[in-house]
């Protein structure tokens, strides 16, 4: 990583809006604010390999709440708050006083006294992810005001219902240091396909949040699942949008093939249907729990009609010269490993198993550059006190 030029192209950005605010979904941003996000996470992990400390704050609080399981997401989270120098504090609700009637605003401001950043990841219903995370910016938004709270603290987006930020911006930043630059990307093809699970329920929040995003950088986004797997419309409506102003391209198929032939990029990933996860929410709302084992056989049974769809070494033949990019979110299905069948071949998995690692190592920093722009008016010149200190991380 190269500090200096990650501060240079940083100062050439308008993100001033940033400051003080929150990273909710990536198109509620302008594209100078999604590039500071790369270019201070890359600056940070500049400072780091060079074994400059880059501890901005001297005590506080990164509040973590995952209403869904979690290991690289979560881990990722706690390193990045580490390595600004806040602590982490997991909300567990289950051991909260949620359970006896405690509301949002409640719970938000008591969490938030030495607060500076929380994040949330709450996936698995749709309609409902989003609108909590809403729900606790509200929230803190006003105990500050009323000066209950010295500050508002931030909210990171972990994994909503409709996007995956911290996902998304660090599979992108993996794919721009793959290509050699962002400039080199345009017109470059990835395929974000569903692919075969013999698991149900898998969020939507990854395949929405890469079309949402890689169409602003003038690629050709291809959007390929079986009929009756499809996201939500609205996002798709983004995608449309982000690649007529670009200039890329956002496609369609319901066929696999066809969106791997020529691709630069594969990114096979399984989801569930956007109705049916309507109808599970709907369901657990009810607390049907027979119609949600019922509803699980039959998701399961549709899954199972297209076992076909997997990233096997003869798909990934048809790929731009047999060698695209294979990404995943992690983890993945691989058949003959983690299950009998299921998304990729072992030994594709296998063959790009460093690159994946590389892919996940990038959402530390990601997370840890969206606290940083929100929480300091200037970070060109916290980024530069940061490498003049040049405090030592580590002492040998």
């Amino acid at each position: 990583m190269d500090f200096n030029k990650a501060v240079e192209k940083l100062s050439k950005l308008n993100f001033k809006n940033m400051y003080e605010g929150d990273f909710f979904l990536t198109w509620d941003k302008t594209d100078d604010e999604i590039k500071a996000v790369w270019e201070v996470a890359d600056a940070i992990r500049a400072l780091r390999e060079r074994n400059i400390s880059t501890k901005v704050f001297d005590s506080g609080l990164g509040i973590s709440l995952f209403r869904d399981n979690s290991t690289r997401t979560r881990f990722s989270f706690a390193s990045a708050c580490n390595l600004l120098g806040l602590e982490v504090q997991d909300l567990d609700e289950g051991k909260s006083q949620i359970a006896h009637g405690e509301t949002v605003r409640e719970t938000a401001n008591m969490i938030s006294f030495m607060a500076d950043v929380i994040g949330i990841r709450d996936d698995m219903y749709i309609g409902k992810g989003h609108t909590y995370q809403k729900a606790v910016v509200d929230a803190v938004t006003q105990g500050h005001k009323d000066g209950v709270l010295e500050q508002k603290p931030t909210l990171v987006n972990l994994q909503c219902d409709i996007d995956h930020p911290t996902q998304v911006m660090a599979d992108a930043l993996h794919v721009i240091h793959e290509f050699g630059g962002i400039e080199n990307l345009k017109g470059k093809k990835i395929a974000m396909t569903w692919a075969y699970s013999p698991s149900y329920g898998k969020p939507l929040s990854v395949p929405q949040g890469v079309i949402g995003l890689f169409t602003r950088l003038g690629m050709e986004v291809c959007l390929a699942h079986p009929e009756g797997y499809e996201v939500m419309p609205e996002v798709e409506e983004v995608a449309k949008k982000n690649a007529v102003a670009t200039g890329g391209k956002f496609t369609k198929t319901n066929d696999m093939k066809e969106a791997f032939k020529d691709a630069d990029i594969v990114y096979p990933k399984s989801w569930a249907p956007f109705k049916a996860m309507e109808k599970r929410t709907d369901l657990y709302g009810k607390g049907d729990m027979d119609g949600i084992k019922a509803l699980e056989k039959e998701l399961l049974a549709q899954n199972a009609n297209h076992k076909d769809w997997a990233c096997t070494e003869e798909m990934m033949k048809l790929t731009k010269g047999g060698k695209a990019l294979y990404m995943h979110c992690l983890p993945a299905d691989i058949t003959g490993v983690s299950c009998e069948m299921g998304e990729v071949d072992a030994s594709v998995f296998d063959r790009y198993r460093d690159s994946l690692y590389k892919e996940a190592s990038f959402k530390p920093y990601v997370i840890a550059a969206m606290i940083f722009l929100a929480k300091f008016k200037d970070p060109v010149a916290t980024l530069k006190a940061l490498e003049s200190a040049n405090k030592v991380r580590v002492h040998a």
